[in-house]
């Protein structure tokens, strides 16, 4: 009979940045996922929603502020105990309810607190540690080229910023109260004519408007389009120096990259223990299917790689803490290794939700087993942070063998 434990490995202390107090910080998370979140993801992902009260409920326990300075309410700044909050999130079964908590503290509130003047700080970001405001965040487009082609345009009017575009999945679009929001202003000069900058922008500036996407996995999200129509935002919400976008999307992505294969491991972990317990109850032939050879190697196969893709985002979270701290980790080492985390993760992540579909037989595809939403959910992790694609050629370009 089949002994492997998920918990047993989840809790091991696998990276020196994870302290005592860390793992006593793991334990609340996991509680707090357990207790909280996981017992109404269900009737949740039923009706494609949740309450956005449940920012504040997060917020409350302490789980938005752990990686941002005491200044505007967070218990940090500790990297480490934000990417232990990331996995232990990434259990708890709705990966749209994954992807709006994410958006809006590890992607809007990052660049906050690393963008962001004081005042912009006390407006914005000490009120979303708090839960009081939830933000939204937005890069790319569906017909984008990467990053590179943001579909949003400003242009300089006196001291305003003049907004214009459509971005179809901006993170958190259909409910936030602001927006972080890349733009390309035409300039005279560059090499191509264009820089890209940020803007915070509020949800009820005038000539914006917001519609709810429909989307194949991520029920409970609520990634919007946005349309921006003369769409006029002062230049004090502008997000760090003008032109400066195109550095601020790359430091972006390598945090984004990291948190992304974190959830994906302990998405994979989840979908194999539910797959396991499911084994041990069916019956085939007289006994478990948990019992059979075929189906202990196949699991054991599947632990394997849960622990090796483990292993390489804690490796890519250790290059952004080091790069982080200024130690010598460079630009090329940390895109590597977030690149590959990222890469491997996600393509992890899917072959283990499609074995946990087999293992379910028909009643895979049932709506009252989590096996169909791991396999639904998994599929749309190879596109954030840059499709499977765009990070083999990154890593083509900067991998030299040792």
């Amino acid at each position: 009979m089949l002994n492997f434990d998920p918990e047993a490995f989840a809790t091991e202390s696998a990276l020196p940045l994870f302290l005592e107090e860390h793992e006593a910080y793991r334990e609340a998370a996991r509680d707090f996922v357990a207790g909280e979140l996981t017992p109404q993801v269900e009737s949740w992902e039923d009706d494609r929603d949740y309450p956005r009260a449940l920012f504040r409920t997060v917020a409350s326990a302490g789980h938005f502020g752990a990686k941002f300075d005491p200044q505007w309410g967070g218990a940090g700044p500790d990297l480490a105990a934000g990417a232990v909050w990331c996995e232990e999130l990434g259990r708890c079964g709705s990966a749209g309810l994954v992807a709006d908590l994410r958006a809006h503290a590890e992607f809007a509130c990052t660049l906050l607190d690393r963008y962001g003047t004081d005042e912009q700080k006390q407006r914005y970001l000490a009120p979303s540690i708090a839960g009081d405001l939830v933000g939204g965040f937005g890069v790319i487009d569906l017909d984008g080229d990467g990053v590179v082609d943001v579909p949003v345009r400003a242009k300089r009017d006196g001291d305003d910023w003049v907004l214009d575009g459509t971005d179809a999945l901006v993170m958190n679009g259909a409910w936030a109260d602001y927006v972080v929001l890349a733009a390309v202003t035409d300039v005279a000069g560059t090499p191509d004519g264009r820089e890209t900058t940020f803007f915070i922008v509020d949800s009820d500036t005038d000539g914006l408007a917001s519609q709810r996407a429909k989307l194949g996995g991520w029920r409970t999200s609520h990634t919007g389009e946005l349309s921006l129509s003369g769409v006029r935002v002062a230049d004090a919400n502008r997000l760090g120096a003008a032109g400066d976008g195109a550095a601020m999307i790359a430091d972006h992505l390598a945090w984004e990259r990291v948190v992304l294969a974190l959830e994906a491991v302990a998405t994979a972990e989840a979908a194999l223990a539910a797959a396991i317990a499911f084994a041990r109850d069916r019956q085939a032939f007289g006994r478990p299917v948990s019992s059979f050879q075929v189906w202990q190697h196949r699991f054991s196969d599947l632990a394997t790689e849960v622990e090796l893709a483990r292993s390489l985002s804690h490796h890519a979270l250790r290059h952004y803490v080091a790069a982080d701290g200024d130690e010598q980790v460079g630009p090329t080492e940390l895109a590597r290794a977030t690149s590959m985390a990222k890469l491997y993760t996600q393509r992890m992540a899917r072959r283990v939700a499609d074995e946990c579909v087999q293992v379910h037989g028909g009643a895979g595809y049932l709506m009252e087993y989590t096996a169909q939403r791991y396999w639904r959910d998994t599929r749309l992790g190879s596109l954030g942070g840059g499709t499977d694609d765009t990070l083999r050629d990154l890593v083509a370009d900067t991998y030299v063998p040792g």
